[in-house]
């Protein structure tokens, strides 16, 4: 009996030390087992398997925080949060930061705000990483809040702030914060706050600043790297010291393509393309490998500037690296060709291109709109709509473009309501100002008013200077001075509408009123815009002013234009004096006529190349009626194919017609 019951005893307390034991043994397998779940970055399975652990250590917490920041996992983060709660388990400074961390990261500033609130202890970090995930979801007040209530603050306290109203367009803000007192008694800067900061001054363009800034990086002994060398050559170069960005740009040590691609760009958003060009003919004799940003900025800049030579070395650099058919690059070639006049290759291009982006269905309408092909823009637009792709309101632009430039009346408002009736946008002022351009060159004058008065917006000066030309083409004065008195409001100093207005009255015989344009341009300082024309011949560029007399070939040119004037008025041609200031002889009106610039530019086109070379002038205003209705003749007697690039559009001249069709 004894026996049998110190045996039954026995057994029952053998029995509980098995039992706890596989119980500790089965947590350890889990904990591993979740080590290892995390370690291959299988947080779904991770998280199912904390549920079956009851109290986790802290450093499989940590773990667990750590993995859902780097997944932006939210929902997950949370249960672990909700899981230590319930576990009983108390996070030090360590992990709450870590759970901050998470919280700033994965975009739940409510959340990260209540666990800070929470936290008995914080440190340093625990204020940082909450100010930054303000700043970094653009929340600057709640930041800038934290920000003066913290106990004390280093390097990374400073540059969360300035950094977070740089990103959100608040430059003044973060320059107010850097010239604070407090700011300038820090005695070592970083090479982030110092970056922030010469941002600010960039998009403030205070170079005064910018250079007290740089003065204090070289007086700290800041170590300057690549970062710190950027921001100080974006600095100068925003603040118009290209100089100076250009000097910051040859101390560094070892140029990445950002770096040159920011020096070129630099240079052409100054105006200054030739410097751009020889500073990319430099990057690729460096061995650094262009990148897309650096073809875009360069092919954009010899669209600019109606450099195609220039434009087409370049993509023949980029066919020989093989550059990417699906890059924006790819684009910009696109948008090149076209501005160029060279639409034929820009379809080559395009037709490469394995999907094309809007932007290169948008350059190629608008380059055949452009270049007098109306025809084959609407084809491709009826093609763009078929290819599903999404359209915006700069492609109508392009469309409504080719509808006025073939003086297709009725297909370009059908397009125009299409925009809202249709394809769900809203009419921009760009859209307002084509389709009045269209029916006031077509004379339907009562229509284009009737459209500006339902306008939801007021009429901008584009709009008006369409109406405007309009008015031009057929002599309705009444409405012309309408639109010159909203143009004389919105900008005053603009010659174009001075010039203009004149010489509709000149037309129409006012001679009074033309005087009285030209008392009011001399009284207000308004000079006209002097007509500028220029041509690459054996890749040299030739510019000429009217009149010009300064060209080494100048004696040839003016032998040349004498003797085309003879055959040209053989063949019927008579000068347009109309728009010749009246107070001059007839004869002297013509022999003024005679010397405009694209005159003289397609002259020297025409003796500097062989016989049958086409011709391709470039000029920065609209070229007049006389010389357009001369170069028609022109082309004719030297049987050449001649194109002029004038502010507006091109006109491609053969055989005595232009691409325009004597509508432009």
């Amino acid at each position: 009996m004894i026996s049998s019951s110190f045996s039954s005893q026995a057994q029952v307390l053998l029995h509980f030390p098995r039992k706890t034991s596989t119980k500790a043994n089965t947590t350890d397998n889990l904990i591993t087992q979740l080590h290892n779940l995390c370690s291959q970055k299988r947080l779904k399975e991770a998280i199912q398997t904390l549920h079956q652990v009851e109290k986790p250590p802290a450093s499989l917490y940590s773990t667990l925080i750590q993995l859902c920041c780097q997944n932006r996992a939210l929902h997950y983060g949370q249960t672990v949060h909700k899981h230590m709660k319930i576990s009983g388990f108390l996070p030090g400074v360590v992990i709450c930061n870590r759970l901050l961390d998470m919280y700033a990261k994965c975009g739940s500033l409510s959340d990260a705000q209540n666990l800070f609130d929470e936290m008995s202890e914080r440190d340093l970090c625990s204020w940082n990483t909450l100010i930054s995930g303000y700043a970094k979801m653009g929340m600057l007040k709640e930041a800038k809040k934290l920000f003066d209530e913290m106990p004390e603050r280093d390097n990374f306290s400073w540059t969360a702030m300035i950094s977070g109203y740089v990103r959100f367009e608040k430059p003044k803000e973060a320059l107010e914060l850097y010239r604070s007192k407090e700011m300038s008694l820090l005695s070592k800067l970083n090479k982030f706050t110092v970056s922030s900061v010469l941002a600010a001054s960039a998009s403030m363009g205070c170079l005064i600043i910018g250079k007290e800034i740089h003065g204090r990086i070289t007086r700290a002994g800041l170590d300057l790297d690549d970062v710190v060398w950027s921001a100080l050559m974006d600095m100068y170069g925003k603040c118009g010291s290209i100089a100076e960005a250009r000097s910051v740009f040859d101390k560094l040590v070892d140029r990445d393509i950002v770096a040159w691609t920011a020096m070129i760009d630099r240079y052409f958003k100054d105006g200054r393309r030739e410097e751009g060009f020889e500073l990319f003919r430099q990057l690729m004799e460096s061995g650094v490998k262009p990148n897309e940003f650096t073809f875009a900025g360069v092919l954009n800049a010899c669209a600019d500037a109606a450099a195609g030579e220039i434009g087409k070395q370049v993509h023949g650099y980029m066919t020989r690296i093989h550059f990417n058919p699906l890059s924006f690059a790819a684009s910009a070639l696109v948008h090149m060709y076209s501005k160029c006049g060279n639409v034929e290759n820009a379809k080559r291009v395009f037709n490469g291109m394995p999907q094309p982006d809007l932007v290169s269905w948008t350059s190629l309408i608008n380059g055949y709109a452009q270049n007098g092909q109306p025809d084959e823009a609407l084809e491709y637009f009826e093609l763009l709509l078929k290819s599903n792709t999404e359209l915006d309101h700069i492609t109508f632009v392009g469309v409504l473009s080719a509808c006025t430039h073939a003086g297709l009346v009725d297909k370009g408002l059908e397009y125009f309501h299409s925009i809202k009736d249709i394809h769900g946008l809203t009419h921009t002022a760009d859209h307002y100002a084509c389709i009045i351009d269209l029916l006031a060159r077509s004379g339907r004058f009562r229509e284009a008013e009737n459209i500006i008065n339902k306008m939801p917006m007021k009429p901008d000066k584009f709009l008006w200077a369409s109406l405007l030309g309009g008015c031009r083409i057929h002599g309705n004065l009444e409405l012309a001075e309408k639109a010159a008195t909203a143009l004389f409001e919105i900008e005053p100093e603009n010659p174009a509408t001075y010039v203009t207005m004149a010489n509709i009255y000149a037309t129409a015989g006012r001679w009074d009123e033309v005087a009285k344009i030209r008392k009011l341009m001399d009284d207000k300082g308004v000079v006209k815009k002097p007509g500028l024309s220029w041509i690459e011949v054996k890749r040299e560029i030739h510019v000429f002013l009217v009149g010009d007399t300064s060209h080494p070939k100048s004696k040839e040119i003016h032998e040349f234009l004498g003797k085309l004037s003879k055959r040209m008025r053989e063949e019927g041609y008579v000068p347009d004096t109309n728009f010749v200031l009246h107070d001059v002889e007839e004869e002297q009106k013509e022999q003024n006529l005679s010397y405009h610039s694209e005159k003289l530019a397609v002259a020297f086109g025409i003796i500097s190349t062989p016989p049958g070379t086409p011709i391709k002038v470039f000029k920065n205003l609209r070229t007049c009626v006389d010389c357009h209705n001369a170069i028609k003749y022109i082309s004719k007697i030297v049987n050449r194919k001649i194109t002029v690039r004038d502010s507006n559009r091109f006109h491609c001249f053969e055989g005595g017609n232009c691409s325009c069709r004597d509508y432009w």
